[in-house]
């Protein structure tokens, strides 16, 4: 009986330590809660996010911290709605909010990629046929350098089998998208929609954007023939040239997608 008890106790403490909540890392930085805020509204004046999609960004004083909203239309995001989760997906404080399902997607990818600070995970609309056809997408001018010349497209049945929703809703379709995804900065999922990834809220903001443009212009051009891709090392270099630039378009954005209600 008294071995039973304490069986039952142990059980008791492992399940409490299972349901406990992360602590957290703090109060985030006003102006990362408001970058966030924008991003959000910004990927939504953009076309690149409608009723769903998200964005979240590492916590700048615990990097196994991100923040991202609640589960609600990006359009409608304000500072109340921005809610701390650790890399699991928990969140420190869900405030009694329904919580993004897909939210295991930026966790995997913070976790296998250290110098990521911000993801964003949308079905912008042009980018679908290249995940589902054979056609690959390839960065086709400068503002879509990023992309380098290999975007790969993750595909879920490879994970799951030919039963699963196409959602990523747990951490083992997390891990297995952002070990696809590796060192690229945009991976397509196939039947879904793409992430993107970047070292800042603003960068994230811009690939984000320019993916869903060189994929309607790519679009295009295909119509009219043969296509000259950029190079690898135009890739490069023009990458390297737009990364110093990527605050010209986000203070405009910006400052459109702010403006009072």
């Amino acid at each position: 009986m008294r071995a039973f008890a304490v069986l039952a106790f142990g059980l008791l403490l492992c399940g409490t330590a299972a349901l406990a909540q992360p602590k957290s890392a703090g109060t985030p930085d006003p102006r990362l809660v408001e970058d966030l805020v924008a991003a959000n509204r910004v990927l939504a004046d953009l076309g690149v996010v409608d009723g769903f999609g998200h964005v979240s960004v590492r916590h700048d004083k615990d990097a196994s911290h991100y923040l991202m909203s609640r589960s609600m239309a990006p359009a409608l995001v304000k500072a109340d709605d921005i809610l701390e989760f650790d890399l699991d997906g928990v969140a420190v404080d869900a405030k009694g909010q329904a919580v993004f399902l897909e939210r295991f997607i930026h966790g995997e990818i913070y976790k296998a990629r250290p110098d990521v600070k911000a993801v964003v995970h949308s079905h912008s609309p042009s980018v679908i046929p290249f995940g589902v056809s054979k056609t690959r997408l390839q960065p086709i001018y400068h503002m879509s350098s990023f992309m380098g010349v290999d975007v790969p497209v993750f595909e879920i049945r490879g994970v799951e089998g030919l039963g699963s929703d196409l959602l990523v809703r747990n951490q083992k379709l997390g891990a297995a998208l952002a070990q696809v995804l590796g060192t690229r900065t945009v991976a397509l999922m196939r039947g879904h929609g793409s992430v993107t990834v970047g070292t800042s809220l603003p960068q994230v903001v811009f690939r984000a954007y320019y993916a869903e443009m060189n994929a309607r212009l790519q679009s295009e051009a295909i119509k009219l023939g043969a296509v000259t891709y950029l190079t690898p090392e135009e890739a490069a270099a023009a990458a390297k040239t737009n990364d110093a630039l990527v605050m010209r378009p986000w203070e405009l954005w910006k400052r459109k997608a702010m403006k009072p209600e």
